[in-house]
């Protein structure tokens, strides 16, 4: 577990570093990012050349996040976690659903990852009380980042390898350029970054030279066997249906569990470009992820066959899903520093970006309404990030309403959130399927009930 003492401490370069270095020497590498994130989780992905699977105590229980964990590992020499924000921060004073509660529940051992910048010895009272607060944590080592020299390095060596007793494994300097540029919603994701190899080389090349590999090898050695946990299967009809889903460096965002749940249920799945693509005619249903379509939305509305096929297709009950950003693509115009941008047009709104926050964190919604995918009267653990916002929407008679009322989170207004109309979905609420089964059952019902329709007429 690559853990730190809160936000901007050097764990993304860290972790994404490893993941390289290790797999250019051959290990077989899997990445897991703590937490909700997406951008990150796709660093790490392509780091080590295999997806990144996200765990969370709040998405999902423990059970869950322990059989997601074993699955994925099966075949794996070493697993690389990256931690969220400060190694204890979580939902309240207790820390519940923090990195050290993920630490504690799959024994891993954790990497503290400092920023020395402007401070020396304090350092080694930092990680002190890391260990005190709760000394079950497995805290086995500290890597030193944003070192401004020898001299520097040597007393926070010192002092920490003295009175924490563990040792010091890494020692990187202040560097110059950063491999990871960030904008709104944290770093730019690989897919948008011109040069995401050559940065991803640069850290595993940092790591390289500053922190001793042999040593972390050896200390994830030490983590002992967990218990196995059987895992949670959804069962396939054995009808085959066609999901369709948009991915492209508009709409990015997906759980690789999510796309794993639905293809072992018994999904064939087609993936297509909103940007450039055409709407294949064989799906049985669509899921939109969330991304940046406010940075694509030239592209985006510029591909007018596709808009017109994807509204037509909604209108003749095509089962679509749309999480955060398909929420955005489906409305009917995108205004950015006052340009207006035409989308899909299947719900009647006008989407404005803000340059702050209109959602951030965690979510509790709970279904009060009929639609097409979940029971009334369940609740719905999921996570929001999003500078988007519904500036107008049009209601009553036959078109949108909104099922969710939410009980944590912003939603998309007034308190409400699960935007339908006929066999559409959208949200800005992302879910994740090892916690939410429902969701995987909800997609796939529907996509049997549209192909059988089809048939029949």
């Amino acid at each position: 577990m690559i853990a730190g003492l809160g936000g901007d401490t050097g764990k993304t370069s860290v972790s994404v570093g490893l993941c390289r270095l290790w797999k250019t020497r051959d290990y077989r590498v899997v990445p897991f990012k703590k937490g909700p994130d997406y951008i990150d989780m796709g660093w790490l992905g392509r780091a080590a050349r295999q997806p990144c699977y996200n765990i969370d105590l709040f998405l999902m229980n423990r059970d869950q996040v322990l059989s997601s964990f074993q699955m994925n590992t099966r075949n794996a020499d070493i697993a690389v976690i990256e931690g969220n924000r400060g190694l204890y921060d979580g939902l309240d004073a207790e820390g519940s659903v923090s990195t050290a509660e993920i630490a504690k529940l799959l024994e891993s051992p954790v990497i503290l990852v400092v920023n020395c910048r402007k401070v020396t010895r304090t350092v080694a009272a930092l990680v002190l009380g890391c260990q005190t607060l709760d000394p079950t944590v497995p805290i086995k080592a500290v890597i030193l980042n944003n070192l401004a020299g020898h001299r520097h390095e040597t007393v926070i060596r010192r002092s920490v390898e003295n009175y924490c007793r563990i040792p010091v494994v890494g020692a990187i300097p202040r560097l110059t350029s950063i491999p990871f540029p960030g904008r709104h919603l944290g770093l730019i994701p690989p897919q948008e970054h011109p040069a995401s190899e050559e940065a991803i080389e640069k850290a595993a090349g940092i790591m390289a030279q500053h922190v001793d590999i042999e040593r972390l090898r050896d200390i994830a050695g030490t983590a002992p066997a967990l218990t196995i946990v059987r895992e949670e299967h959804i069962e396939s009809t054995g009808k085959p249906v066609n999901i369709g889903i948009i991915r492209d460096s508009a709409f990015q965002f997906y759980y690789p569990e999510n796309i794993d749940a639905l293809e072992r249920a018994g999904a064939r799945l087609v993936e297509f470009s909103a940007l450039t693509g055409d709407l294949p005619s064989s799906i049985d249903a669509l899921y939109i992820g969330g991304g940046f379509p406010e940075t694509h939305a030239r592209e985006l509305a510029a591909n007018e066959r596709i808009r017109h096929a994807l509204k037509k297709a909604a209108e003749n009950g095509l089962p679509i899903y749309a999480e955060c950003g398909g929420l955005m693509y489906l409305a009917e115009e995108l205004i950015i520093e006052e340009r207006t941008y035409p989308m899909v047009g299947v719900f009647p709104m006008v989407i404005g970006v803000s340059k702050k926050p209109q959602g951030h964190g965690y979510t509790i919604l709970e279904v009060e309404s009929s639609n097409p995918y979940f029971k009334s009267g369940q609740v719905l653990h999921g996570h929001e990030f999003h500078y988007s916002f519904v500036q107008t929407i049009k209601g009553g008679g036959n078109g949108p309403y909104l099922a969710f009322k939410v009980h944590k989170g912003e939603g998309i207004m007034n308190g409400r959130d699960g935007l339908c109309y006929k066999n559409v979905l959208a949200t800005y609420s992302h879910v994740h399927a090892n916690g939410t089964k429902e969701w995987v059952k909800g997609i796939l019902n529907m996509a049997y009930t549209f192909q059988r329709n089809l048939s029949i007429n």
